[in-house]
């Protein structure tokens, strides 16, 4: 199979999983290399992302690093199936950072998100994502805004149809009173917020300005869970695009983090009424 020139964030991780199973076993890359049957230079790739690893070398390593956790292999394993997602009919008209974002989202067992200045993605109408795109630095062209905010708009199927994925999301009381795009967009966002938090698999939680302080003010966090607890992930956001986590002390920070905010946020129903109550006073 042909190498790739520029990795997917998950093509990434998986090589970063390797790599981890591979050192935690005192392995060098030309030991496993032999092992494998290939050269030390594919391993350097596998390890980058930048070659796909069939599911039987997977194993292989797997066996003769002394991991015995059959579902962290088989987790292992689901990531290196080839495979080309939706958002891939984006790729080369939009940023790889929001594929990556698109991708993390659709394989994440669960998720809870944290924001403190804006609505979740997940939970925005598209007359809200269209104002955010229109306030960009640079300005972007009206095609780019478009295709922008029809994958965020495809990017919330993951809440939708059978299995959907069970959603956490903390917002603060600033985001809610932002008036993006003036009032009549800013009552149909939080309209919205509402109508998504009576569904079953979707929870909102209001932390309301009178909280005080919390842990994480002024971050916007996505904490992911995976397949399995090793390769849950967690992604931030920056002026120059996404940054995915996935060290177990920064786990574990954010992890706490979200708990923390969480036990200053309001229970599902008073959120609810809360956002009642903001969008009465439109």
């Amino acid at each position: 199979m042909a190498q790739r020139t520029t990795p997917t964030e998950r093509q990434r991780r998986l090589g970063g999983e390797l790599r981890k199973l591979r050192t935690a076993a005192g392995l060098s890359a030309e030991c496993a290399a032999g092992l494998l049957g290939v050269d030390r230079s594919r391993i350097s790739n596998m390890e980058a992302g930048l070659r796909p690893i069939s599911p039987e070398r997977l194993r292989t390593l797997a066996c003769n690093c002394d991991c015995r956790d059959e579902a962290y292999i088989d987790a292992l394993v689901a990531m290196a199936q080839p495979g080309r997602g939706w958002w891939e009919k984006y790729r080369g008209t939009l940023p790889a950072g929001l594929l990556d974002i698109a991708e993390f989202e659709w394989h994440a067992m669960r998720m809870r998100t944290a924001h403190t200045v804006h609505i979740p993605g997940l939970l925005q109408t598209g007359d809200h994502a269209r104002t955010i795109f229109r306030v960009g630095v640079p300005p972007m062209p009206e095609h780019e805004i478009a295709l922008r905010v029809a994958l965020r708009m495809e990017r919330q199927q993951v809440l939708d149809g059978e299995g959907p994925c069970e959603y956490v999301g903390i917002v603060h009381e600033a985001a809610l009173r932002m008036q993006f795009g003036g009032r009549v967009i800013a009552l149909a966002q939080l309209e919205h917020l509402i109508a998504m938090s009576e569904r079953d698999n979707v929870t909102l939680r209001v932390i309301p300005f009178e909280a005080g302080e919390f842990p994480g003010a002024g971050q916007t966090v996505v904490y992911a869970e995976g397949a399995v607890p090793q390769l849950d992930a967690v992604q931030v956001d920056s002026t120059h695009g996404p940054e995915f986590l996935y060290l177990e002390t920064q786990l574990t920070k954010y992890r706490s983090q979200m708990d923390g905010m969480a036990r200053v946020s309001l229970c599902p129903k008073d959120s609810r009424d809360f956002i009642h109550a903001i969008a009465r006073q439109l």
